[in-house]
C-alpha cells in the first residue's frame, strides 16, 4: 500500500512539473514576437531514489531559466546608438542643405551672379541710368538673399533647439519607465520574463538617443549610466538630465550677442555637453554647437555666411568709395553701396542692406587712377567674378567659389551621413539576427517540446488513473467489500 501511495505522489508531482513545462512553452510561443522577450526554459530536477531511506525518486519543477545573452543585447544597443546618430545627421543635414543651393538657380549664388553681371553691364555704359539702376536692384536682391539665408539658419537652429529639448524629455521619460520597472522588480519576482522583456525593450529604445551602460544588479534591478559615467538610474532613483542654451564665457567672447550654444547638464548641474557625442542627442549637439556655428557664427567666430557677406560688402564699398561720381577740378567721391551691423561679426548677413541714402546717380564709375578711367570702377567690380588679387578674394578664393565650398561641404557631409546610416542599418540587423540566434524563441523547438511533454502529461495522467484504481481495489480487499 505504501508503494502505491508513493507512486501516486510521484506521478502527481510529475504532472505538476509537466504542466509548468507546457505553460512556459505556451508563453514562449505567445510572446515570440514581443519586443525584448527571449526564450524561457523550465528546468526539471530528478529527486533522489533510495528505498532504504524512503526516497521514492521522481521529478519536480526547478527554476525557469532565461536564454538572454547580455553581450548580444549590448551589441544591439551599441549599433542602435550609432544608427540613431547617423539617422539624425541625415535629417539635420537634409534640412540644412535646402538653405544652400549650389546649382546657382536660387538664393545667394543667383543673386551674386546677377550683381556681377550688372556690374559688367554698367561698365559697358557707365553713364547709363538704366544700367546704374540695374546695379541697385541686383544689390538689393543679393542683400535680401543673405538675409533670407541668415533667417533660414536661425530657423534650423531653433528647430534643432526644439529637437534637443524633445530628445532630452524622451530620454528622461524612458528612464522613468525603467525606474518603475526597477521598483516592480524590487517588490515582485525578479525572474518575471514579461517584466524582463519590458526592461530590455526600453533599454533598446533608449539606445537610439544616447550612449549608456546598463548593469544588471544582484537584486534584479538595472543601473543605467549615461556615457558610462553619469548616472541616469540607480535602483529606484532617477537622475534626470536637462537642456539649455548658454553663452560661453571662457575664453571671453569676441561676439557678445552671438547665437548661444546648447548645453546638456546632469542632474547635479554638471556640464556633460562635451561627453554627449553619440546617438540622436549627440548628433543634435554636434549640429547645434559645431555645424551651425561654422555657418552662422558663435561667441568666437563670425560664421562662413557672415564672413562672406561682410567681406563682399566691404570690397564693393571700398572700390566705390575709392572712385569718383564726377570728374573735374573738384571730383565728387563715391558712396558706399552696402551697409550692415559691424558691431558684432555674427550679424553681418542678417543685417546686410543696400545703403538707403544712395541713388543710382551716386554710383561712382570713375577710377581716378592714374590714369583716370571713366568706367574703371564697374570693370573692377565685375572682375570680382574672377579676382586676380587677394583684395578681391576670401580665403584665397573668389566670392562665388567660397559660397560653393560652403554648399559642397554640407552636401559631402550629407552623403557621408547617408552612407553611414545605410552601413549602420545593416549592422543593427546583423546584431539583431545574432541575438535572435542565441536567445530568440525557436518555434520549431517549442513545437517539439510541446508535443513531447503533452504526451508525457497524458501518459502520466493514465498512470495516475491506473494507480488510483489499484489503490481502490486494495482498499476494497482490505475492507472485505
Amino acid at each position: 500500500m505504501a508503494n502505491l501511495l508513493a507512486a501516486l505522489t510521484n506521478s502527481a508531482r510529475a504532472l505538476d512539473a509537466y504542466s509548468q513545462v507546457l505553460q512556459v512553452t505556451q508563453n514562449n510561443v505567445a510572446n515570440a514576437s514581443t519586443p525584448g522577450y527571449v526564450q524561457q526554459t523550465q528546468t526539471l530536477i530528478a529527486l533522489p531514489f533510495d528505498p532504504s531511506t524512503g526516497d521514492s525518486g521522481g521529478v519536480k519543477a526547478g527554476e525557469v531559466l532565461s536564454s538572454r545573452d547580455e553581450y548580444a543585447e549590448e551589441a544591439v544597443r551599441q549599433q542602435t546608438t550609432m544608427l540613431g546618430a547617423a539617422s539624425q545627421q541625415v535629417s539635420s543635414l537634409t534640412a540644412l542643405q535646402t538653405r544652400f543651393d549650389i546649382s546657382g538657380d536660387t538664393g545667394i549664388p543667383l543673386a551674386l551672379n546677377n550683381l556681377l553681371q550688372a556690374f559688367s553691364a554698367w561698365g559697358q555704359t557707365p553713364n547709363d541710368s538704366i544700367a546704374r539702376q540695374g546695379v541697385l536692384n541686383q544689390a538689393t536682391d543679393l542683400a535680401n538673399a543673405f538675409r533670407d539665408t541668415a533667417a533660414g539658419l536661425t530657423t534650423v537652429a531653433q528647430d534643432t533647439n526644439r529637437q534637443l529639448q524633445q530628445t532630452v524629455a524622451t530620454v528622461n521619460g524612458i528612464v522613468a519607465q525603467l525606474r518603475q520597472y526597477n521598483q516592480d522588480v524590487m517588490q515582485g519576482d525578479r525572474h518575471d520574463a514579461g517584466l524582463d522583456a519590458e526592461v530590455h525593450s526600453a533599454l533598446e529604445q533608449l539606445s537610439t538617443y544616447v550612449s549608456f551602460t546598463a548593469n544588471p544588479q544582484a537584486d534584479g534591478t538595472v543601473t543605467v549610466m549615461l556615457n558610462g559615467q553619469t548616472p541616469l538610474l540607480i535602483e529606484g532613483q532617477q537622475y534626470a538630465i536637462s537642456f539649455g542654451l548658454v553663452q560661453p564665457q571662457n575664453p571671453p567672447p569676441t561676439n557678445m550677442s552671438a547665437p548661444p550654444l546648447a548645453q546638456i547638464k546632469a542632474s547635479d548641474g554638471t556640464d556633460i555637453t562635451s561627453a554627449t557625442t553619440s546617438g540622436q542627442l549627440g548628433a543634435l549637439v554636434t549640429m547645434r554647437n559645431t555645424t551651425l556655428p561654422g555657418l552662422m557664427g558663435d561667441a568666437w567666430q563670425p560664421g562662413a555666411i557672415n564672413q562672406l557677406a561682410a567681406q563682399f560688402a566691404d570690397r564693393v564699398n571700398q572700390l566705390l568709395t575709392g572712385g569718383n561720381i564726377s570728374g573735374g577740378p573738384s571730383p565728387q567721391p563715391g558712396v558706399a553701396l552696402f551697409t550692415y551691423d559691424a558691431s558684432d561679426a555674427t550679424h553681418a548677413a542678417a543685417s546686410l542692406r543696400v545703403n538707403p541714402a544712395i541713388t543710382a546717380g551716386q554710383l561712382a564709375a570713375i577710377d581716378p587712377g592714374p590714369p583716370e578711367s571713366a568706367n574703371g570702377i564697374p570693370l573692377a567690380l565685375s572682375a570680382l567674378s574672377n579676382p586676380q588679387d587677394s583684395a578681391g578674394q576670401i580665403d584665397g578664393q573668389s566670392f562665388t567659389a567660397y559660397y560653393g565650398g560652403i554648399a559642397s561641404r554640407i552636401g559631402s557631409q550629407l552623403i557621408s551621413a547617408t552612407d553611414e546610416q545605410q552601413v549602420q542599418q545593416s549592422a543593427v540587423a546583423q546584431a539583431q539576427n545574432l541575438r535572435k540566434q542565441s536567445s530568440g524563441v525557436d518555434l520549431d523547438q517549442e513545437a517539439i517540446t510541446l508535443v513531447q511533454f503533452q504526451q508525457a502529461y497524458e501518459a502520466n495522467s493514465k498512470l495516475v488513473s491506473v494507480l488510483n484504481q489499484l489503490t481502490q481495489d486494495v482498499l476494497n480487499i482490505l475492507t472485505g467489500s
